[in-house]
């Protein structure tokens, strides 16, 4: 299977450089794979669409503000990219322009946040670095950190009125659990009123964590696409969510997943255990046609990038031919596209 079988070309002014005016506003294309049908719809349309008989599994991570800015003491402006905590204060990142820097190396953030560059890993350019604060980091981080969008969002972190609108939208309304350097983009579109009223008609809600690495923003560089490895990233399943699903599924209800991350997370339980368990893990898993789905029946997700690791997994749900013939019809009927972009709902 090759890379170049999974790109498309998208007119720049489609990539959506900030959300809808409401959450639910976005728009929605709708596709029935089994009939070859694709709608138009609105994202509120979505609780029209999900009856009792099906079952919703959304990921509640939490994107923390991963993107600081800093200087050395020569006055150099340096970029450090949180990506994983370790243990210590220390922390996986990327460093940009990281030929300024070196073991040794102090990048200072504001009068209460540094860090220092401890080693270069091996792992296609990240660092590691000792993060120097007193208190609770993460409370640090939205003091000073900036949101980490992704590279084709273009923003001029001068403009406070944007980075406040990013802190606010680029974040789900059921955020819970910090970790994440990218934001499950398909739950963008849920507010709690559509929540409460998808619960009202006696669908069932669980959630899982994935927290999202950067692995979501790098390319596939291998043209022959087995040979792409993934990188790992960590997940959590609970009792409740567990139970949730194995008892939806022995009856019969259809498992609808939001967003490309909460596939992955079931989809490697199960392959991991046999069955849906209270666990954590990591997922290294992807996903390709012709790969058979074990829990997920039916997906809500934004629009992928050409020759993305997400655009290949809905193309094993839904049929790469169909998907193509989708995204043509959302390119022409102008679609916004990516992250802050409008959504697809594969039923």
């Amino acid at each position: 299977m090759l890379l170049s079988e999974f790109d498309y070309q998208l007119p720049e002014e489609l990539i959506a450089q900030r959300p809808s005016d409401k959450r639910e506003n976005s728009k929605m294309l709708v596709l029935n794979p089994r009939e070859h049908k694709i709608l138009h719809k609105h994202f509120y349309d979505i609780v029209d669409l999900i009856d009792d008989n099906c079952i919703l599994i959304l990921n509640n991570t939490k994107v923390i503000p991963a993107r600081l800015y800093g200087y050395k003491d020569t006055g150099a402006k340096i970029e450090v990219f949180l990506l994983k905590e370790r243990d210590n204060h220390n922390w996986e990142v990327l460093i940009k322009p990281s030929k300024r820097v070196k073991v040794g190396t102090v990048v200072k953030i504001s009068d209460e946040l540094s860090c220092e560059v401890l080693e270069s890993l091996p792992d296609d350019g990240k660092w590691l670095v000792k993060m120097i604060y007193e208190g609770d980091i993460f409370e640090i981080l939205h003091r000073v950190g900036n949101i980490p969008l992704p590279p084709y969002i273009e923003r001029k972190m001068s403009n406070e009125e944007l980075k406040k609108l990013d802190f606010e939208r680029y974040q789900t309304v059921y955020a819970k659990d910090e970790g994440s350097v990218a934001a499950p983009t398909a739950g963008l579109h849920f507010t709690q009123e559509i929540l409460e009223k998808l619960k009202n008609k006696g669908v069932q809600i669980g959630y899982v964590t994935l927290n999202v690495g950067i692995g979501t923003f790098r390319p596939v560089k291998c043209e022959n696409v087995l040979e792409h490895k993934m990188d790992s990233e960590a997940f959590e399943i609970s009792e409740e969510t567990a139970n949730l699903i194995n008892k939806a599924k022995s009856e019969g209800k259809k498992l609808i997943a939001v967003g490309t991350t909460t596939v992955r997370t079931l989809e490697t339980a199960f392959q991991q255990f046999g069955e849906i368990k209270a666990c954590r893990s990591a997922s290294e898993l992807f996903i390709y046609p012709p790969y058979e789905f074990k829990v997920v029946d039916k997906l809500i997700t934004n629009f992928h990038l050409p020759k993305s690791t997400l655009l290949m997994l809905v193309s094993a749900l839904a049929g790469k031919d169909f998907i193509f013939e989708a995204y043509d019809e959302a390119i022409k009927e102008k679609y916004r596209f990516y992250s802050y972009g409008d959504c697809m709902f594969i039923n």
